[in-house]
């Protein structure tokens, strides 16, 4: 369907179209982008948990490598670093995705996320900025209707 609005005066076209596509945005449900951006950070974390694992959840050689020299932490152990992150980055990823325990998998993950920023790679805050943000809007505004989370709410 043809908008004769977009005919009727000079300059009034691009304006027009452009309050158009406003509109037609706003008619998304918050719970859509909640759950764009739950999967979009979930894969994040669990493909980088992935490289981290033979099988389903056996530790490489090469974690264990990395968390001694490349992440290495100074409160805890490497080896302890190691077995706790690696089953984050499969756990909180995947409550993330069904929506269940939202805000506190979220909060994990800012966490693990402010570690890596702080102690493993302070000069990549651009990426760890956009992850804290979603990350940060998730906690604010919970998973949106399309969640466990929503559900079990729903029936209490």
């Amino acid at each position: 369907m043809i908008d004769t609005r977009l005919t009727q005066a000079p300059g009034s076209g691009a304006a027009a179209l452009v309050s158009s596509l406003i509109a037609l945005a706003e008619r998304i449900p918050a719970s859509v982008y909640a759950l764009a951006m739950r999967a979009a950070i979930a894969s994040v974390f669990f493909l980088s948990g992935r490289t981290k694992v033979e099988g389903l959840l056996t530790l490489k050689s090469s974690t264990f490598y990395l968390f001694e020299h490349e992440y290495a932490l100074p409160v805890i152990s490497s080896s302890l670093a190691a077995h706790l992150a690696t089953y984050a980055e499969h756990l909180f990823p995947l409550l993330l995705v069904i929506g269940l325990a939202s805000r506190f998998s979220a909060a994990a993950l800012l966490t693990m996320t402010l570690v890596i920023q702080i102690f493993v790679y302070p000069g990549a805050w651009s990426t760890h900025l956009l992850w804290a943000s979603i990350l940060l809007y998730l906690i604010a505004r919970g998973p949106g209707a399309l969640s466990l989370d929503h559900a079990i709410a729903r029936r209490m």
